[in-house]
């Protein structure tokens, strides 16, 4: 193997720029100086933490579409004529894209064909350039031929932070631009008035509605409750910042900085005129503010439930319609697939005996608030009002997108003896990536993975010198939702018994028209109103009484506070072992499932403030605001709480596999989302894995060839589809329609169920018309099952808990169509259990009547193949109507992933797999 460049090899000079050319003298002479800053070798040696990778060249990761997420104004208008590529802006996507079809004969020399090699340092011979930022002699940035991915060492730890910050600038630094202004709710106002940058702002500040004051409370708050790590966070942070803006000041005077601020009207092209605006430490909070929305905060949806609720026991009757919901909620399901699978109990949220505080509303009062008031122009527009519905559901869904997944054998049950790791977080896919990868290696610091851009001052999933960590979303409840009473007027509320007027908090945008956002002019206020008990989210009314719904987050105003443990992560002195691992992963505030190996060890740990609820309260719904009801020992004013002691969470070592894709954790452990049931894209590893250790000698490549399948598994088609086709197949099936479908469906299901092209790159499906069908009849067959029994106004409220599908080209939230991320949410559970019902086999933890067909086989089947007959009568093209992207009947088209521009880079579209956006295949062979 090529030897590794020492730490302290000579420099060689790097401009910071594309465009060396443009790089002022003063710039130049700055760097120079850098470099005859004097540096003793042996010095550096003593500073810096040693660099010992126990990896044994057995460490890889991936993360498209590549690492060079910034581009000049030449290097857009270049991509968006002819199609080309900045330097290392997607020379990870082909590797990723290609796992689809070649993982079948995946070895394990051929591995890092599929991903990169992620061992430490850069051999000498892969340096493609070297640079000491803004001359600094504390601080080298290596960066390797092949991805360009920042090593960056530092012999102080300030240098090091630095140095994160300079290239994180360096490569990502339109996008943490842009985040900034999303997690302040003023996107439009920066980046245009698009009707998505609208719905996007929405959403994000619907959640957190903070002011600046609020933002850098966050801030003093996490250094005064953490000690030392507070202190060292702080200044960790402000070295980060400090890179950050040294290349801002580079870039702005070289003219080498993205040329997204060209096209939306901040710098001149030709004066360079205009500002990039420094950042401060409150945008640090900000971007923290959107990472812990989007994939890190489980719960609310309680006024739907209690809308489900009503509707049943409308239906049925008090008795008999809880007992329907409680079937349909499957809070603590028998039969659903876990993380830890030896029969371990957490009991939390589960439904209390006797239910205190209830504060349901009268049928048909409830109201969604109004976010956004005074739209005039394009903001008035049927779009713009669809954008603001689209993220007003999704903010408030219990059922948010928590994506990624992991994949975890124990050294017990591998041929090399050691664990073995494939995993990483499913977030979405965009130009440029929201993750970046580096490596950093200083006092107190030795690390490479992923973070998210604008927060990457410590790695927050990756690897250290002898261990790897990673995480998925898990979803337990950490949101309530509370009842408060009106008085006075629709702004002032019953607090304690005291009449308190709500906060106010507004943010107005307006834009224009730009080179890069032709959208019409246009503006409008977003107003939130905030409680003690957080911000509003809808009025009604409870026994006639006048209330507005409030939602409490255990994270709001403390998105910060989880710095904590990332700085833990990356601290080879603080995790020596899984012990350690979860001492550190305890200090994140995020509910995430998180993940661990080493050479020798495995383990798990749930984390999350879950707060301590009041005896009786149920966390399934609206409670009344009122000190009975409220958290143990809630403070309102710094919103904290008495939270479950970490032996309450979820943990496990060295289990004999873990597998995770946001399904159930634990027995009695109850997730916010709707769905875990006895299908779920689970136990398309679970079976997989589980398949792997019963045959013993598992190694990193089969482990992810059983990821890569689950990827283009079909969850309905393996788990639901069988049982299907036995209700039909029951009698002959004499109609010829229905007959070609069973026989295509069949077909596919011998196949394997998977969603895969003919050939790599045939841009087609095999079994493209089953495939078709079966899209075509879910829907059809669910409303037709379930509709007749369950009435249409509890079918419907149903199914505003739980959507009935989630296809590949269905839309995903904030990402978008084209999101690869599918099969987290629908109604295979529901489906599989009433039909095993209807076929007489067991079921466990069933739904409370029978509906197909109400129960009877033959009926169960009349209403199969009609509605089968039907799909299958449904063309392509009425299937898939297309979008902006794919012409109406593109199949693989609508399936595809596709890169969602947030700045002038655009990327061609990639076949579907559901799998993770950043990923990682660990084996480590040795410890310290």
């Amino acid at each position: 193997m090529p030897r590794r460049t020492p730490r302290t090899a000579p420099d060689e000079l790097r401009t910071p720029g594309r465009f060396p050319g443009f790089l002022k003298s003063a710039s130049v002479c700055a760097l120079i100086a850098g470099l005859l800053t004097p540096l003793s070798q042996g010095a550096a040696a003593a500073e810096v933490t040693a660099v010992n990778d126990y990896c044994g060249n057995q460490c890889s990761d991936i993360l498209p579409p590549g690492q060079n997420g910034n581009a000049t104004l030449a290097q857009i208008l270049l991509n968006q004529a002819f199609g080309t590529q900045p330097a290392h802006a997607a020379d990870q996507l082909g590797p990723y894209a290609n796992l689809a079809k070649g993982y079948s004969t995946l070895t394990h020399s051929t591995l890092n064909t599929f991903f990169n090699d992620a061992s430490f340092g850069v051999p000498a011979d892969q340096v493609a350039s070297t640079v000491k930022p803004a001359g600094r002699g504390d601080v080298t940035i290596v960066r390797d031929k092949k991805t360009g991915v920042p090593h960056i060492t530092g012999t102080t730890r300030y240098g090091t932070e630095f140095g994160a910050g300079y290239a994180a600038a360096e490569d990502r630094l339109w996008l943490m631009d842009v985040f900034r202004h999303v997690g302040r709710g003023q996107l439009t106002s920066f980046a245009g008035g698009a009707a998505s940058n609208q719905g996007l702002e929405q959403q994000f500040w619907r959640n957190a509605p903070y002011t600046e004051a609020d933002l850098q409370a966050q801030i003093d708050s996490a250094v005064a409750t953490n000690g030392a790590r507070g202190q060292q966070a702080l200044a960790d942070a402000d070295a980060y910042l400090d890179g950050i803006n040294a290349y801002i000041d580079a870039s702005d005077s070289g003219r080498y900085f993205p040329g997204e601020y060209v096209l939306t009207g901040h710098k001149d092209s030709i004066t360079n005129a205009g500002t990039i605006e420094h950042f401060k430490i409150t945008d640090l909070v900000a971007l923290a503010s959107v990472v812990g929305a989007l994939f890190g905060s489980g719960g609310g949806g309680e006024v739907n439930n209690a809308i489900s609720l009503l509707a049943a026991q409308e239906k049925y009757g008090v008795e008999e319609g809880t007992r329907v919901w409680e079937s349909f909620r499957e809070r603590n399901d028998p039969e659903a697939v876990m993380t830890l699978h030896d029969g371990q109990s957490f009991p939390y949220a589960v439904r209390p005996e006797n239910p205190q505080g209830r504060a349901l509303p009268d049928p048909g009062s409830v109201v969604a608030e109004q976010l956004v008031f005074d739209r005039t122009g394009s903001a008035a527009t049927a779009s713009a009002t669809t954008a603001s519905a689209t993220a007003a559901t999704a903010a408030v869904s219990s059922a948010r997108r928590g994506m990624s997944n992991a994949l975890v054998v124990s050294g017990d049950h591998t041929a090399g003896g050691h664990p073995i790791a494939v995993f990483g977080p499913q977030t979405g896919y965009f130009a440029p990536q929201l993750l970046l990868l580096q490596e950093l290696q200083g006092p107190g610091i030795s690390a490479r993975g992923a973070s998210f851009a604008g927060l990457s001052m410590y790695v927050e999933l990756g690897r250290g010198q002898d261990y790897a960590w990673s995480a998925t979303t898990s979803g337990q409840d950490v949101i309530d939702t509370y009842a408060v009473e009106l008085c006075q007027d629709d702004h002032h509320y019953l607090y304690r018994g005291t009449c308190t007027a709500m906060e106010k908090v507004e943010q107005k945008n307006a834009w224009k028209p730009t080179t890069a956002d032709g959208t019409a002019a246009g503006s409008y206020t977003m107003r939130a109103w905030r409680t003690k008990y957080g911000p509003v989210e809808y009025r009604a009314t409870v026994g006639g009484k006048k209330v507005a719904y409030t939602t409490l987050r255990s994270s709001f105003l403390h998105e910060v506070d989880s710095i904590i443990g990332f700085q833990m992560l990356n601290d080879p002195d603080h995790v020596k072992g899984p012990e350690t691992f979860q001492s550190a992963v305890q200090h994140v505030n995020y509910t995430f499932n998180w993940f661990y190996a080493d050479s020798e060890h495995t383990a798990y740990y749930n984390s999350g403030d879950n707060p301590v609820r009041a005896t009786g309260v149920d966390a399934e719904f609206p409670v009344w605001a009122q000190p009975a009801y409220e958290w143990r020992n809630w403070e309102p004013a710094t919103n904290t709480a008495a939270y479950t002691p970490a032996s309450a969470h979820p943990h496990s070592i060295d289990q004999d596999y873990y597998i995770s894709w946001n399904n159930k954790q634990a027995k009695d452990y109850t997730a916010a989302p709707w769905g875990n049931g006895s299908v779920h894209r689970g136990n398309l590893l679970e079976t997989r894995v589980r398949k792997l250790v019963q045959a013993g000698g598992v190694t990193r490549a089969a482990l992810v060839k059983a990821m890569a399948d689950a990827a283009l598994a079909d969850l309905r088609a393996e788990d639901v589809l069988p049982d299907l086709l036995k209700v039909i197949n029951s009698s002959p099936v004499t109609d010829t329609t229905a007959a070609s479908a069973v026989s295509r469906l069949q077909a596919w299901l011998t196949a394997g169920g998977r969603r895969t092209e003919t050939t790599a790159g045939s841009k087609t499906y095999a079994n493209a018309d089953a495939i078709r069908i079966l899209d075509a009849w879910w829907p059809l067959l669910v409303k037709a099952q379930f509709e007749p029994g369950l009435g249409s106004a509890l079918y419907t409220a149903f199914t505003a808990n739980l959507p009935v599908d989630e296809s590949p080209s269905a839309a995903h939230g904030p990402t978008g169509a084209h999101a690869g991320s599918a099969f987290q949410y629908g109604w295979w559970s529901y489906v599989d259990k009433d039909i095993r019902a209807v076929l007489g086999e067991p079921v466990q933890g069933p739904l409370a009547r029978t509906y197909c067909g109400g129960g009877s086989l033959s009926a169960c089947r009349d209403v199969l193949i009609t509605t089968l007959r039907e799909a299958a009568g449904k063309t392509a093209a009425q299937v898939y109507p297309g979008d902006d992207l794919c012409a109406a009947g593109n199949q693989w088209c609508a399936d595809s992933i596709v890169h969602r521009t947030l700045g002038g880079i655009k990327h061609g579209a990639i076949s579907w797999q559901n799998r993770p956006t950043y990923q990682q295949v660990v084996e480590f062979t040795s410890h310290r």
